[in-house]
Formats: structure tokens, C-alpha cells, sequence
């Protein structure tokens, strides 16, 4: 067993998920203890019995990344749990509605910016103090790489996702100090379940999308834990203030081939 981790408590955010819960599961073979916190109760027990089942340290809390007093919660469930907190990883993500701002109520708007930037917000907000306490540790924040491109109909999760890159390059200069990194992570289309509302099952979305990545496909839920990985460790120790892009080189070419040469 890797022990890139070994030592260090983390705590995710939408842990239940398949990024978050592939995020987990990768960090307590690295050495990790893990605190899965998700809004679906259920999605987040049952992973964390998984991992005890297989001798993993992890524990689940229901959090709604939008209550202030559930981000709280959460980082003092990990503390009481395993003693401190030394990693927090930001997955939760809201599906946010197809519009423009002719169309999208505010509501929309809200919700989108609610959990997707102010929810990170309020978990490094009682994280970071956590984090000092335990001499420093790594702030890891998932956006997309559609925080970085405009793409029609989507402004509340592009421009969220965008903000949420800002606020870690803010995070980086505040609390490099404190001995906290703080980076962010932007996939690229991940195979999740989550693409359903787009398609009818994962194997159009897949040949529907694959063409839009140099690679010929979108990534995986693994692969985005590895990143995750790296910037929670040692392995990245001269990275703060970064957003490490991993998009299967869809910003190289903006998902648009090249027509081939005729000759």
C-alpha cells in the first residue's frame, strides 16, 4: 500500500459521489483517514462502511455545503473522529439548468453559485483554521475546465467554476503562510452518471462526446482521484495558487479536430 497520505486526515466534500467516492477510496489506500461528507446520507454511509468493511479508517456526515453551520459540522466531525484535519478536498457540485440570463431565473443563478462556490467557501472557512492547528496541509478544490471557456447556455456552473479558481489562487496567497496549499483541479468531461440528463445512457455519451478530446474519449473517475492525489501530497509541494488542468487536451484545441490533409 502507497503511504503518500500515511498520517493525514481529508475530508470530501460530495464524498459520495462517484469523484468524490473514487477521491476517497484512493486516499485511504494512499494512507489517509477519510471523512465523507455528502448531502445524501445514505450514499455517504454506505461508502464509508465499504472502507471500514476493508479496514480503511473513513467516517460519513451528512452536509449540506450550503449551511453554514453543516461546514462546521463537518470539520468538527473529522477533528472529534481522527483528531485533526490536514486535507480538504471540495467536490460538491450542483447540476445546474440549460439557459441564458433571459431565460435562467435567479433562483438558478443562486443555486449554481450556492454550492459550487459559496459552499467551498464556508467548508475553508472552518477547515482552515483546522488545518493551522495541525501545522498546516492542502486545500484541494475540483472546478472544470469550463471554468476556463465560455460554452452556450451555461453561464451559472462556467462562471462559477471560474470564481472557484479565483478564490483558490486567494486561498494560496492568504494561507501560504500558515503552511496551506491551496490548488484546484479542473477535469475535463468525467463518465459518470451524471451525464444521463445529457444522454440516454453512458455509451452515446461517451461516442458523443469522445471526438471533443485529443485523447478520444472523456476521463474517468479515477484518474481525477489521482490528480487529486498528487496535489494533496508531497508529490506537489512546490504548488500552491495552481489550477492543474486535466481535460484530455479539449482547451488545446477546443474540442474542434483539425480537417485532415488532403494530401
Amino acid at each position: 500500500m502507497a503511504s503518500e497520505l500515511e498520517g493525514r486526515v481529508a475530508l470530501i466534500t460530495g464524498g459520495g459521489g462517484e469523484i468524490g467516492g473514487a477521491i476517497a477510496r484512493r486516499f485511504v489506500e494512499a494512507g489517509a483517514a477519510v471523512v465523507i461528507a455528502d448531502i445524501n446520507r445514505e450514499t455517504a454511509e454506505v461508502l464509508a462502511g465499504e472502507i471500514v468493511m476493508a479496514n480503511g479508517p473513513a467516517v460519513a456526515v451528512r452536509t449540506n455545503v450550503t449551511i453554514e453551520q453543516d461546514a462546521e459540522r463537518a470539520v468538527r466531525h473529522a477533528i472529534e473522529a481522527f483528531g485533526k484535519l490536514t486535507t480538504l478536498v471540495n467536490v460538491a457540485a450542483t447540476v445546474t439548468p440549460d439557459g441564458t440570463v433571459e431565460t435562467l431565473t435567479l433562483a438558478d443563478w443562486n443555486a449554481a453559485l450556492g454550492v459550487n462556490l459559496t459552499g467551498a467557501f464556508l467548508m475553508c472557512k472552518y477547515a482552515v483554521p483546522a488545518l493551522r492547528k495541525a501545522g498546516g496541509g492542502t486545500i484541494v478544490n475540483i472546478a472544470s475546465q469550463l471554468g476556463q471557456i465560455g460554452i452556450a447556455g451555461r453561464a451559472p456552473y462556467t462562471t462559477s467554476k471560474a470564481a472557484l479558481i479565483q478564490f483558490t489562487r486567494s486561498l494560496a496567497v492568504d494561507h501560504a503562510a500558515d503552511g496551506i496549499r491551496a490548488n484546484s483541479l479542473s477535469p475535463g468531461g468525467i463518465d459518470t452518471a451524471r451525464i444521463l440528463r445529457r444522454f440516454k445512457n453512458r455509451e452515446e455519451a461517451n461516442r458523443a462526446r469522445g471526438p471533443a478530446y485529443l485523447l478520444g474519449r472523456p476521463g474517468r473517475a479515477e484518474e481525477v482521484a489521482e490528480a487529486a492525489l498528487f496535489l494533496a501530497s508531497e508529490q506537489s509541494s512546490f504548488m500552491t495558487g495552481a489550477d492543474l488542468l486535466l481535460d484530455g487536451g479539449y482547451l488545446a484545441f477546443k474540442g474542434h479536430r483539425p480537417a485532415k490533409d488532403p494530401s
